[in-house]
């Protein structure tokens, strides 16, 4: 009848059965029979066994025997474990059945407990995962409330530990599944507060290390477990480092007072790992524990905010007046509990460099569980953990929707406030904090927060207080903050920043921005993101004066040296951006630049010194001011590049308007048309006077292209006459030597240029690659392995034939090359703009690579090629072998490269 499903789901009929089953085999005996007949049925149906759970729970109560449930745990503890292995749902069943049965008989259980040993080391990992599930209920309900004897009291806890040690040993289970069930027997047992302070700092160092499991679900439950072991710590609600140390020497030297002669060791050590205290008999006594932990905590939220502004200034007064918490035993018994919440707050504090590898995982569930945990870690102000949050931000690109929202949520969650001052000084301080990869996330996230209105009116109102000055205590640097994370909202909303124009150009240009010289630029950005009437309401009120002042900040020199670059590349952006006719201001600034190096009218001297090997005026210029001139040469010709460029677009746009209404005019209803529009329209077709059209707007917009340089014309205009001396100055190698700043300026000049003029590129390739193979500054280096990537972009045909040394690039001594280099070919590939063929065996060797980010970056390369079409790894991968069989490798790296490159090819 058991084995009839429908019958089972009538209560009144299954409790008739269970009766008949209990009675039959405790009352009269038929134990082997029962325990038989159980067993089959529960292999072969599911539906049985949380019934048959009830039953033999059920025996036990009626008749006080509990002979039936040890009669079936001595059977399935005799079964071959092996059995199970071909069983696997037979194993299931009988490991929810234990699971169901410690729930309704945990005392019963701990008894025979012994019988189910073996299976721990069975082949059946769901077994094992039942068997973990027993312990974690055994630890949770059998040993609550102990009550009896003290020999008998100390025999369960000693029982309770050795389960405990066998939880922890389980967590290296040779089964993934196994590991991961423990750990969320783990995470069951402290949201219980079953895990005592003495063992807590045990299974916090487990934790830790399962971080770095290959295998993503124990990663997860090691993510999870943490979370609740924060949450339900038992040392306080804050965990810093330096406020545990400056209570605890309070605490020892008080404890040193009430007992001169204490030993010097930790008074933790002297504890047993269970964290429980000995009587006078030298038998466990669990009673103390509870006042530990209590002790502990009273003690931690007494002196957090006491101790906080010494702490965080690394002074700690000793002088200072501590709580008297009691008598000398209870004074240890704290200062034992603040030893293991140091302790713990150091294990978790480890934890942030494996967090922020986390993060950078290609799982989704690691990246989704990293930033919780992270969470939960600032709420506790775990050290190091907010600085690891920042490393979210990049996150926000992520094309998983699953992560995106994890750090939008986690984003509004830290930073977004019910308070808009508050809230505006968490963004500004963010801003101020960020490097320019997390700038650009701050502004995707900005930008998405404003349209969602999550960032309120009232937000962008305190931003504003914050620029104009308006909070007391605002500094400079938190005015250049407030005004960077303005300009974000402000590409979503252009109305934000119309309102306070005259602000940004009296401040953003004015006596502040000497106080804080990225002021300054960040002002540039802010006149950039103007609208289209915003721009000509500036100009109209404040065109001459606001270019004067981008001009006297580009030419002049009240910019530190450092600055300046950053500046003036933005406020020739703003320039090209708001002046009408950009042209003409910019050649204003490039011929005032060359006077200021070479104090001559027109540039003859410069034409003639670059004729005759560009030696003698070099012996006089300063090498600051000809940096300068080659920065803003080369950074007008590029601005000059992409305005041509935007005039093309415009004017395509403005033809495609035009066509379509000329196609609309042509389906007048009625037969209204005019029979020579169409007529003309035909005609036009027919001679392809469309098609010239644009033939005509491409030719105009390439030798627009070709004049920046002039790189096809005998005849040179004005950037034109700095190319040539530009390109020898590159080669004088000994010169450059010598002003290594003048090499990075003089060499990122040359690049632009070859973006720009296919010739000049073709003519100066050599030179390039030569500079980016020997030039001893790695920041020239890495710039020229960046331009390798935009100009594989621009001119594929001419970079084709130098493949091989744009690989040679992932070679390099340099951590930041190589890191470029595997980041621009990674876009290239990717991207369809380089062969992948032929030297693919390089970005193999950077999986081994001596730094971790690097390789990381070359596995998500593999990872995304292994998506694309039907698998170039596959194909790829006998010539990476053949190849690096060749190279010098180690066996472990060898070994290691073929692995993730196989595992790659069986993903997909």
């Amino acid at each position: 009848m058991f084995e009839n499903a429908i019958l089972l789901k009538d209560s009144e009929t299954k409790d008739a059965l269970c009766r008949i089953i209990g009675t039959c085999a405790t009352k009269y005996h038929y134990m082997a029979q029962s325990c038989a007949s159980i067993l089959h049925l529960m292999h072969k149906h599911d539906f049985v066994v949380t019934p048959m759970a009830d039953a033999v729970a059920r025996a036990e109560k009626k008749y006080a025997d509990g002979s039936l449930a040890s009669s079936l745990i001595r059977e399935i503890g005799r079964t071959n474990p092996k059995d199970y292995v071909k069983d696997t749902v037979g194993a299931e069943n009988i490991g929810r059945f234990l699971v169901e049965l410690t729930d309704r008989l945990p005392k019963l259980i701990s008894t025979n407990i012994g019988l189910l040993v073996p299976h721990f080391g069975g082949e059946s990992y769901k077994i094992r995962n039942a068997l973990v599930g027993v312990l974690g209920k055994l630890v949770m309900k059998a040993f609550k409330d102990v009550e009896g004897e003290v020999s008998s009291k100390s025999i369960w806890l000693r029982t309770k530990q050795a389960m405990l040690e066998i939880l922890l040993e389980r967590c290296r289970d040779v089964s993934a599944y196994t590991r991961s069930r423990v750990l969320q027997v783990w995470g069951e047992l402290c949201e219980e507060h079953s895990v005592s302070i003495g063992m807590w700092n045990e299974v916090a160092a487990v934790a830790a290390g399962r971080l770095e499991d290959k295998s993503a679900i124990v990663r997860k439950s090691a993510l999870n477990l943490l979370i609740m072991m924060l949450q339900h710590n038992p040392f306080g609600p804050q965990l810093r480092i330096a406020s545990f140390e400056a209570t605890l020497e309070q605490y020892k030297k008080k404890l040193n007072e009430l007992q001169p002669n204490l030993a010097s060791e930790s008074v933790l050590d002297g504890l047993p790992s269970d964290g429980d205290t000995c009587n006078g008999d030298g038998e466990v006594d669990s009673g103390n524990e509870e006042e530990v932990g209590q002790a502990a905590k009273e003690q931690q939220d007494s002196l957090t905010d006491s101790c906080l502004p010494h702490t965080e200034e690394g002074i700690v007064e000793n002088d200072s007046p501590v709580p008297d918490v009691g008598n000398l035993e209870q004074t240890r018994a704290l200062v034992a509990s603040l030893e293991a919440g140091l302790r713990f707050s150091k294990c978790v504090s480890a934890t942030m460099p494996t967090l922020v590898q986390l993060m950078a995982s290609s799982s989704a569930t690691d990246v989704e569980n990293t930033i919780l945990l992270l969470m939960r870690c600032k709420q506790f102000q775990v050290d190091g953990s907010e600085a690891c949050l920042r490393k979210m931000l990049p996150l926000v690109f992520s094309q998983d929707k699953s992560t995106y929202e994890a750090v939008e949520n986690a984003f509004v969650t830290i930073y977004i406030r019910k308070s808009s001052m508050e809230t505006a000084k968490n963004l500004l301080n963010l801003a101020i904090d960020s490097n320019i990869g997390d700038l650009a996330a701050l502004e995707f996230i900005v930008g998405a927060l404003v349209s969602k209105g999550d960032i309120s009116t009232s937000t962008i109102s305190a931003l504003w207080d914050f620029f104009c000055f308006n909070v007391s205590g605002t500094t400079a640097e938190q005015s250049r903050g407030a005004l960077s994370v303005l300009c974000m909202a402000a590409k979503l909303s252009h109305g934000i920043l119309v309102s306070h124009l005259q602000d940004i150009i009296d401040i953003g240009f004015g006596r502040w921005a000497k106080v804080e010289p990225l002021l300054a630029r960040t002002a540039c950005v802010a006149l950039q993101r103007l609208s289209e009437a915003d721009k000509k309401k500036l100009l109209s009120s404040n065109g001459t004066r606001i270019f004067g002042i981008l001009e006297s900040l580009i030419t002049s020199f009240w910019l530190p040296e450092n600055i300046w670059y950053a500046a003036a590349d933005k406020a020739i952006g703003a320039i090209y951006a708001i002046h009408p006719t950009p042209e003409t201001l910019a050649s204003d600034l490039v011929k005032k630049s060359l006077s200021s190096v070479f104090d001559c009218g027109g540039g003859h001297e410069l034409q003639n010194d670059s004729e005759n090997g560009g030696s003698s005026v070099l012996s006089t210029v300063q090498v600051t001011k000809l940096s300068r001139y080659l920065f803003i040469v080369s950074h007008v010709a590029m601005n000059q590049l992409t305005y041509t460029e935007s005039c093309v677009r415009r004017i395509q746009k403005q033809k495609a308007k035009k066509d379509k209404m000329d196609a609309e005019s042509q389906h007048v209803p009625d037969g209204m048309a005019s029979a020579d529009a169409v007529k003309e329209n035909g005609i036009n077709a027919e001679l392809g006077l469309a098609a010239s059209e644009d033939a005509i707007l491409d030719s105009l917009s390439e030798r627009a292209e070709k004049e920046i340089i002039s790189g096809g014309s005998a005849e040179k205009n004005l950037i034109g006459h700095c190319a040539p001396f530009l390109s020898k100055l590159c080669r004088n190698f000994s010169l450059m030597q010598k002003f290594p700043e003048l090499q990075a300026s003089g060499m990122l000049a040359l690049c632009r240029f070859m973006i720009i003029d296919a010739n000049f590129c073709e003519a100066n390739l050599q030179l390039l690659f030569t500079v980016v193979e020997n030039a001893p500054s790695e920041t020239v280096r890495s710039n020229c392995t960046i331009v390798l990537g935009d100009l594989a972009v621009r001119f594929p045909n001419l970079l084709e034939p130098w493949t091989e040394n744009m690989y040679a690039r992932l070679r390099d001594s340099s951590v930041s090359v190589r890191k470029n280099a595997v980041l621009v070919l990674s876009h290239l590939i990717l991207n369809d703009m380089m062969k992948v063929k032929g030297y693919i065996n390089e970005m193999a060797m950077r999986l081994e690579d001596e730094d971790e980010r690097i390789s990381n970056l070359a596995k998500l390369f593999f990872h995304e090629l292994s998506k694309k079409g039907s698998n170039p790894i596959y194909n790829l991968l006998p010539d990476i072998l053949g190849k690096l069989c060749n190279r010098n490798l180690k066996r472990e790296s060898f070994c290691n490269i073929m692995q993730f490159l196989i595992g790659s090819i069986k993903k997909v």
